[in-house]
């Protein structure tokens, strides 16, 4: 597939390797798995690019792989250093009369290989920078680590980073783009499955696209076929940020795929009422979930709902991890029945969430969010509010437009005034959102 979007990250990296003629630079790269951090860093415009994944190997045999890759791209003779420091230290002196970018990808991985690297690393950095003209690019998709390694006050490495860049899926116009330039014909419920199954990630994007699933039906049928990399993926990409405590993150996770609930509901279907550090985790260490409240409401744990915030992962533990007894049995044909019975369903939930994302991306809106009363009723799909010129529009989201009724959502509309005085005197104007609006 081609590189798509980006462009606003790569404005910004360009701006920085012009900064760093004149002084060195540290730019961080996050963001989850398959996110596209690595052909990011790897589109610097920078002719001396240095790349060095951090394997899950010993220092020494590290710095082999990292000085072969610097003599080559080089052409000089570096020697044999045995720590990563020295190494670094070489860089950043011959940096001073030889500008280049060095990418250190997997970076969280020097936790594993020897911790006292990020020390030695902000020891030299802080006294080269000045005279170095490096421009350091750092990426890392171990989230809790990336973020305590660099946002953590106690770390060598807090407050080192000159700009931070937080990669996100692709937008939803992004998305319609690249299906459009695979699929000319495709049809709302084509771009509706791309959306459910990918989140926008690239990387899964581009693992359909590529093997030419673009259409509903491929799509999710690609998503149980034998060897398929789907299958596997929640638990790849997270066993690593929960370690051995992953059960009780999992069976939280699995709860709420598919839905939003509230911690009551949750403790309910756990059957435990000692999951207050688990949720405060999930949501700040791990940045997987998210606390929702009716729009315009104050901070009331009554109210409060908990959401997955990623949508692969959310179909991931709708599906994969609650049916995992079929894929250790092999039953994965079982598992695409299941799957393709109860995506109708399970889409209509990820429709909202594609309209939520939609009207965020215009900028427009200073306010968005849902609406439901103290009983939990009278649930409004998304309201959009600009505050500033005093308009709001209301919606109800349905994949099948013949299902919208009017009178319903105005009574739902008089009670929504009822409960948020911030509405009134603004102009509203409400409607329905369906598959026909993509």
């Amino acid at each position: 597939m081609l590189f798509y979007d980006r462009i606003n990250e790569l404005e910004t990296l360009q701006k920085v390797l012009e900064r760093s003629r004149n002084e060195a630079q540290m730019t961080v790269l996050m963001g989850r798995r398959r996110i596209g951090k690595t052909e990011l860093a790897r589109r610097c415009n920078d002719e001396t690019l240095l790349y060095f994944f951090v394997a899950r190997k010993t220092e020494a045999l590290l710095c082999q792989d990292f000085v072969r890759e610097a003599e080559e791209r080089l052409g000089i003779p570096i020697g044999w250093p045995t720590s990563f420091s020295e190494l670094f230290r070489y860089l950043l002196v011959y940096a001073e009369t030889h500008p280049l970018t060095l990418v250190i990808d997997e970076f969280q991985e020097f936790q594993r290989v020897n911790p006292a690297i990020f020390s030695d690393m902000q020891r030299d950095w802080d006294l080269h920078k000045r005279t170095s003209r490096m421009n350091l690019i750092i990426s890392g998709s171990v989230f809790s680590l990336m973020k305590r390694i660099f946002e953590d006050a106690k770390e060598p490495l807090f407050g080192r980073a000159n700009q931070r860049l937080h990669l996100q899926p692709f937008t939803t116009d992004v998305l319609k783009q690249i299906l459009a330039d695979h699929n000319p014909d495709y049809t709302p419920d084509d771009l509706l499955t791309l959306f459910a199954v990918t989140g926008g990630v690239p990387w899964y994007v581009a693992l359909l696209m590529d093997n030419g699933k673009t259409h509903k039906d491929s799509i999710l049928s690609y998503l149980t076929e034998a060897n398929s990399p789907f299958i596997n993926e929640g638990k790849n990409i997270l066993i690593e940020e929960f370690g051995s405590d992953y059960a009780m993150h999992f069976s939280i996770l699995t709860c709420l795929a598919g839905g939003q609930l509230t911690r009551g509901e949750l403790e309910a279907q756990l059957g435990s009422d000692n999951i207050g550090s688990y949720l405060v985790r999930l949501e700040n260490y791990y940045n997987l979930i998210e606390k929702k409240l009716p729009i315009f409401a104050k901070e009331n744990e009554k109210k409060v709902r908990y959401a997955l915030k990623d949508r692969f992962l959310d179909l991931w533990f709708r599906f994969f991890y609650k049916y995992q007894g079929f894929v250790a049995n092999n039953a994965l044909g079982q598992l695409d029945r299941i799957i393709k019975r109860d995506f109708d369903t399970y889409s209509g939930f990820a429709l909202e969430h594609y309209f939520e994302q939609k009207f965020r991306e215009k900028g427009y809106f200073t306010r968005i969010g849902r609406f439901w009363d103290r009983k939990g009723q009278n649930e409004i799909d998304l309201i959009a509010v600009n505050e500033i010129d005093g308009v709001a529009e209301i919606y109800e989201i349905k994949r099948d437009r013949q299902r919208y009724d009017e009178k319903a959502l105005k009574d739902k509309i008089a009670v929504l005034q009822q409960n948020c005085a911030e509405l009134h005197g603004m102009k509203i104007c409400w409607g329905v959102l369906s598959l026909e609006d993509l």
